[in-house]
């Protein structure tokens, strides 16, 4: 890979995350790379609200017998953290899956609740060993934006497509037009019965087939619990990342005892669909800083603008356009530092921001302001309010 694009190098250029021995394979995000998380978790809230997902918070340690009996302990003991003291063995958690079904225990449900949904971004690790770590690629503790469906047999179809639309939307949001499709099937060691199987993997078969999408079937790669469709995202250089997925689950519900009150007064088992777009958010965060060589659309940039001053005469003009931009939401700030403008101008290029404000004596006395974008055009002299249409428009578009 080109050494320009790899995302530890432009983490820490960029100041947005760092790494130390003192906690191995976790992220130490500083402040703009703290903004970017909250950039992407704000765009996540409003995302999954609009479809209807109602977001929850799990606990990071369960008992270890939460795990036993959803089937993770036989086949993840050996990456899982367990805590022992003598008491009830503790387990820190994975994955979210198990918490978000505990969750639906929490109260008893009818037919008429469901599809019901639930989002997290919800903190798991995993013990990595030591020589796989990689940057954000490959971590032991990481945020996953999980979202588990819980619906009846004959609404996995829909609530499959209604997802499929979604994520490819989502990708081409954040750059990534290459998406290839893969459904993944039974493994040699599943939990659930034949039938199970044919049903999950001719559910995922119909609802693939009712977007009118291509895909290609990987005999043996589904999850211990359920088949999943895998979307398979092509970066600016021509690495694939496998990111979402979507999986379907008859078995995992019904080892932690859920169910609901179906139509005619009968207790049922629901299906759960295990579904995430982005998957891992640190992994992801690394894909688009070196898809983006760092250069992050307006919408994601932790810092969208900056307000330079030419000397220190504008000292006082320039907090009133920094004011005027946060309060319609954008991610400004000013430097008034007594330096030359051309280092100043070269210094804020090298952090890729999308677009500067300089401001000279003429900007301050017509109330303007000059723009230069991070591709080095000089947008020339406009009044504020112009600027904000263009923000507009830009961050609309998601370009």
């Amino acid at each position: 890979m080109n050494d320009n694009r790899d995302h530890r190098r432009i983490g820490r250029e960029l100041a947005l995350f760092s790494f130390r021995e003192e906690a191995p394979g976790q992220a130490f995000w500083l402040p703009e790379g703290q903004r970017l998380r909250a950039a992407l978790l704000d765009w996540w809230r409003g995302e999954h609200a609009a479809r209807g997902y109602r977001e929850v918070l799990t606990p990071q340690l369960y008992n270890a017998g939460l795990w036993e009996r959803s089937g993770h302990m036989a086949k993840y003991r050996d990456q899982m953290y367990l805590l022992d003291d003598g008491g009830p063995v503790l387990g820190l958690k994975p994955m979210n899956c198990p918490g978000h079904i505990l969750v639906f225990n929490s109260s008893m449900r009818s037919y008429r609740d469901l599809p019901l949904r639930y989002g997290e971004f919800g903190s798991c690790h995993r013990n990595e060993p030591s020589g796989a770590l990689h940057g954000l690629m490959r971590v032991r503790g990481f945020t996953q934006d999980d979202g588990h469906i819980f619906c009846s047999e004959e609404q996995i179809q829909p609530e499959v497509t209604a997802f499929n639309q979604q994520a490819l939307a989502v990708y081409r949001d954040f750059g990534f037009d290459q998406v290839t499709i893969k459904l993944a099937l039974r493994p040699d060691q599943r939990l659930g019965t034949d039938d199970t199987w044919d049903r999950a993997e001719n559910a995922l078969r119909r609802a693939l087939g009712a977007c009118e999408v291509e895909w290609t079937e990987l005999p043996g790669e589904g999850a211990f619990y359920g088949p999943k469709v895998e979307y398979h995202l092509k970066d600016s250089l021509g690495r694939s990342w496998q990111c979402g997925t979507m999986q379907v689950d008859f078995s995992m519900p019904a080892r932690l005892d859920a169910e609901y009150v179906a139509e005619d007064n009968t207790r049922k088992v629901p299906v759960m669909l295990h579904r995430a777009i982005v998957g891992s958010l640190e992994r992801f965060i690394g894909i688009l800083i070196e898809h983006h060589g760092g250069a992050l659309p307006l919408w994601l940039a932790p810092v969208q603008l900056v307000v330079l001053t030419i000397t220190d005469r504008q000292a006082a003009y320039a907090p009133k356009v920094v004011a005027a931009l946060k309060a319609a939401g954008y991610r400004a700030m000013a430097d008034l530092r007594n330096e030359k403008i051309t280092y100043k101008i070269r210094e804020h290029s090298l952090q890729k921001l999308p677009y500067q404000i300089i401001l000279g004596d003429k900007e301050m006395q017509t109330e303007q302001v000059a723009v230069r974008t991070r591709a080095g055009e000089d947008l020339g002299a406009m009044p504020l309010e112009s600027l904000m249409r263009r923000l507009e428009t830009e961050m609309a578009s998601r370009c």
